[in-house]
């Protein structure tokens, strides 16, 4: 395949895309010594990789690798992953390389001079014994741990003065059978009160069996179990959960990450502590500082903190805790996690007495206020009527002179047609059936009125129809739309629509609603007044809306208008539409006002069905 000179143009331009974007990020090299999942290493890697997220000014390529080797004592396999290593970073060298645990510091001591030799390093999640300090170059800068075995076996022997036994766990792996011996050299001053076991010549089925079966007096020491002898690998944290289920003795440890479910707990080293320094040097590295430079004294043991579950269940007293040591997951007592009920409780049993005479006497003052209440309740609301009525009564006026017109001219012309002789039956028979309706429609008109101005002392619940409420109030309103020059449409359904209430309480929220649209269309155009009257019915609730083309309300005002008192008109109390809200909840329903479409309002209330349509 050959290249023209634009395919070379382009290639070169996206290289130099990439070395641009490269540049932008420091790359670290971060060398686990067995994998990304083994603890307590995998606890550290996590931590330092949000601390360095979380510290750098820059932005960070952190690139990860396991060191496979140190699972055994065979280091023939680490000829072709140093070429491995060499080949994937031949073009572009990483800034600064972790290690994390001591199999990988010293693996890079080792291949130091193949191996990026002027690249500075930090060695860290690595006790001190384990560095080889003589070895280091000025490149090199250590974040070390000190483990004091000595004392995390004397704190089980202060929690459990009576132990005898302590089973140390422990694998075959190199670095398990290098920390089998420092624990054993370490602890000699205890051996004459206490006695030791060691599980590296076990399988963990094995390692298991033994812990079911400890003699009493007895407690586990969790150092590592990476390679049982059986050459089997333990990930994660599956082999100490297993451990903890069937042992039959308290679990203790030194590190931090083991904490929080299987080990009661002790001086621990704190996982944050040995992350936040390494960070700290990591970044003061990749500023500029030469890491040889950079001395930070070992990371030792932190408070001590203890799980109170664990203690609970293998009897453990706060009383034999180290001072100032931390107690965590403790559960809260009954009187803790109750204080407030059982304080409320206990005030109340001591006031019972008092507060049952003052409910008994605050129940007949509430009742004859609750009797007064309604009465005036009652009284507001027909005197609302009554204005309502007394606003429309040039328009009933103006409605009872047509009918009684009719009356006075047919009477005449009746009794002009009886003078002429029977010969004029018929048409004397039609004026007085046409004087029978103008009465029946006067007397309608008078039925309305009367309705509306009839004083109620209880609300007569009852079951109507709806519609028949809505076709009176239309009655009542038609003259005073006619002589305000406002158009009236309903729509409504032809079915029944069952509802429970007073039909006159119904009839003062539609009239109310509706001369309130009427009042608000006063000043608009006479072609413009339009008021629909709607009744819809979806699923069990029957919705009334009342719209209006009119001047609508001010924004910011729609939550205020049913408030008592409240009003936009200057000649309006502001009962009107806050005894319609009250009305409309009585029954069970609500009311609302929302921004009419083109101008003006729609006032809705909602109702439920007695029963179905």
């Amino acid at each position: 395949m050959t290249w023209g000179p634009r395919a070379w143009l382009a290639g070169m331009v996206l290289l130099g895309t990439l070395d641009t974007t490269a540049a932008e990020s420091k790359r670290v090299l971060v060398l686990h010594s067995f994998g990304r999942d083994f603890k307590p290493w995998s606890e550290y890697s996590r931590s330092i990789r949000s601390e360095l997220q979380r510290q750098s000014p820059w932005q960070l390529d952190i690139i990860d690798h396991s060191l496979m080797s140190a699972r055994s004592s065979n280091e023939e396999p680490e000829g072709p992953f140093v070429a491995y290593l060499r080949a994937l970073f031949a073009n572009r060298p990483p800034e600064l390389i972790v290690s994390v645990g001591a199999p990988a510091a010293a693996f890079f001591q080792r291949h130091r001079s193949q191996l990026f030799p002027y690249t500075p390093m930090v060695l860290t999640a690595v006790d001190e014994r384990r560095v080889q300090f003589s070895a280091l170059s000025a490149n090199d800068a250590v974040v070390a741990v000190r483990i004091d075995y000595l004392r995390a076996i004397e704190n089980i022997v202060q929690v459990l003065p009576n132990t005898k036994n302590v089973m140390v766990v422990v694998g075959t792996s190199p670095i398990e059978q290098f920390w089998r011996e420092e624990i054993g050299n370490a602890v000699k001053p205890l051996s004459d009160r206490v006695s030791f076991t060691w599980t590296n010549n076990l399988s963990f089925d094995g390692l298991l069996k033994h812990a079911t079966a400890l003699p009493p007096h007895s407690a586990i020491f969790w150092e590592l179990m990476i390679v049982d002898a059986e050459g089997v690998v333990h990930e994660g944290n599956t082999a100490l959960a297993r451990l903890h289920a069937v042992s039959s003795a308290p679990i203790f440890s030194y590190d931090e990450s083991f904490f929080g479910r299987e080990i009661v707990g002790g001086p621990l080293l704190a996982v944050l502590d040995s992350s936040q320094q390494t960070a700290k040097v990591a970044v003061r590295i990749l500023g500029g500082e030469k890491a040889g430079d950079i001395k930070i004294p070992p990371v030792t043991f932190s408070t001590p903190k203890f799980d109170w579950r664990e203690m609970q269940r293998w009897g453990i007293s706060e009383s034999r805790l180290p001072p100032g040591s931390e107690v965590h997951f403790r559960e809260p007592t009954v009187w803790e996690r109750y204080r407030w009920q059982l304080t409320a409780v206990l005030a109340g049993l001591l006031l019972q007495a008092a507060m049952i005479m003052a409910l008994l006497v605050e129940r007949y003052g509430r009742q004859k206020a609750e009797r007064e209440a309604r009465v005036r309740m009652l009284e507001v609301m027909h005197l609302n009527r009554s204005a309502a009525v007394g606003a429309m009564s040039a328009s009933f006026a103006h409605e009872l002179s047509q009918p009684l017109s009719t009356v006075a001219i047919n009477a005449e012309t009746a009794l002009q047609l009886s003078e002429k002789g029977p010969q004029e039956g018929s048409k004397l028979k039609e004026a007085l059936s046409d004087i029978q309706q103008a009465n029946q429609h006067a007397l309608d008109i008078m039925r309305h009125m009367r309705r509306l101005l009839r004083r109620r002392s209880e609300v007569p619940v009852q079951e109507f129809d709806l519609n028949e409420v809505i076709a009176d109030v239309l009655g009542i309103l038609s003259p005073e739309a006619h002589k305000r020059n406002v158009s009236l449409t309903t729509s409504r359904p032809e079915h029944r629509l069952p509802v429970r209430a007073d039909p006159v309480h119904l009839q003062q929220v539609v009239l109310n609603l509706a001369i309130n649209g009427m009042d608000a269309m006063a000043h608009t155009d006479v072609d413009a007044r339009r008021m629909t009257i709607e009744t819809t019915l979806e699923g069990d609730w029957i919705t009334v809306s009342v719209s209006d083309s009119g001047t609508g309300i001010p924004e910011g005002q729609l939550s205020k208008i049913f408030e008592p008192f409240y009003t936009t008109k200057p000649e309006g109390t502001g009962l009107g539409l806050s005894i319609a809200r009250d009305i409309i909840e009585r029954y069970g329903g609500k009311i609302w006002a929302e921004h009419r479409t083109g101008g003006g309002t729609i006032f809705m209330f909602s109702l439920p069905l007695a029963r179905p349509a």
